[in-house]
């Protein structure tokens, strides 16, 4: 089988696709095999590796299926299911055969990724309220839109729209094939699948489903960031820190101009719409404020995400993720509230307080080795003041 082929590519996307659900079905390792006997996929599931060694050597394996994809043959190898009621050869047999043709069929439709973009489309515009439909389409479609995800939104336009070749290819074949290149290069960057769901929403941007756990993450984890308040802020450090490293790959390989938001993981499938109206928010300011060729999130737009935010709940996360490193030192909040209030004016605060000057400027100092935000700037100090004024506006709402 030639590696880059399409029906090579076709034969290894469904063997992944149905290694993984026979696994979680049948609680069983599965491996698929191309028609060389080269191991195409393994998927042990949530069962043993230890338990299941050697179930690819010759003659053992609890059941082996031959299989005929893309034009392709191969071979399905199952060990022993742990499910009840799965202990029928022939049962697991039909089980397999019908799952292929299943997937066979529906990866050679030509609307497959029209269908694919639009469900995605829709489901970050909150266009689906159904969540059983949207878990009911995802699986048909072969996405896994439960696990925890945050979006990252990718501009790509100066490269989707940009002709490439001289070919008599119409504009529009061309624009779907070039950001279906972007999509390409972002689910390789990732490297599964399952990890990372993307697709074409228009306008040249790809909406991008990232998988957000720990282990998700882990390749651009650190320590994580004292004084988070919200686990939406929690891997939003580690996952800027990989978003701008696909924007270096992105830039590398299009030669092109592309700005990238990325939003923050909120739970729940309805969550995906306030993540992706992070990323967009944050994308739609930042583009304005400090130019293309960057990574946006809402934490690093200062005074303006006080002021362009148009999301009430967002505007109170930020102001309590801002201040939150303050949340146990009571003394530096009202030092903070002191120093508003007497216009910033130090001789006045320390008086005020009743404190030295230096003791004053090392206070200033902590709440600005705190927060990252400095007190006596001008910009810093009307972040600070917003950020204040939001918080108080909540606790007396609530």
């Amino acid at each position: 089988m030639s590696e880059g082929s399409p029906s090579a590519t076709r034969f290894h996307r469904v063997a992944g696709t149905v290694a993984r659900r026979l696994s979680e079905l049948l609680q069983a390792s599965i491996a698929v095999l191309d028609q060389q006997g080269h191991l195409v996929v393994v998927d042990h599931g949530t069962t043993s590796r230890t338990s299941d060694e050697g179930f690819l050597s010759p003659g053992n394996g609890w059941l082996r299926v031959p299989v005929r994809c893309a034009s392709l043959d191969g071979e399905i190898v199952i060990g022993r299911p742990r499910t009840r009621g799965m202990n029928s050869p022939l049962l697991v047999r039909s089980l397999v055969e019908l799952m292929i043709d299943h997937l066979s069929l529906i990866d050679e439709l030509p609307v497959q990724r029209e269908l694919k973009n639009k469900f995605i489309h829709d489901l970050l515009n909150g266009m689906i309220v159904d969540e059983d439909e949207v878990l009911r389409v995802g699986h048909i479609l072969g996405m896994n839109v439960t696990r925890p995800r945050a979006v990252i939104l990718v501009d790509a336009s100066d490269f989707v729209f940009a002709p490439r070749t001289r070919t008599p290819e119409t504009a529009e074949a061309q624009m779907r094939r070039n950001a279906q290149l972007v999509i390409g290069s972002i689910v390789e960057f990732f490297h599964l699948p399952d990890d990372t769901i993307c697709g074409y929403i228009g306008d040249g941007e790809i909406a991008v489903l990232k998988a957000t756990s720990s282990q998700d993450l882990s390749n651009w984890t650190d320590d994580p960031a004292a004084g988070t308040t919200s686990p939406s802020w929690a891997d939003l450090t580690a996952l800027k820190r990989a978003t701008r490293a696909l924007l270096d790959k992105l830039h590398r390989e299009t030669h092109s101009g592309i700005s990238i938001g990325v939003g923050r993981y909120h739970p729940g499938i309805r969550g995906l719409a306030r993540s992706y109206q992070d990323a967009r928010t944050a994308l739609y300011l930042g583009r304005r404020l400090f130019g293309p060729n960057r990574v946006h999130s809402l934490d690093e737009m200062g005074i303006a995400a006080f002021v362009g935010v148009p999301d009430e709940r967002t505007k109170v996360d930020l102001a309590l993720r801002l201040l939150s490193p303050l949340d146990q030192a009571p003394e530096l909040l009202e030092t903070l509230t002191t120093y508003f209030e007497e216009d910033c004016h130090p001789s006045r605060v320390a008086s005020r307080l009743a404190v030295h000057r230096n003791t004053l400027a090392y206070r200033l100092d902590r709440i600005a080795n705190l927060i990252g935000l400095d007190p006596r700037r001008f910009d810093d100090a009307v972040q600070i003041r917003l950020a204040l004024l939001v918080r108080q506006l909540h606790t007396d709402a609530t």
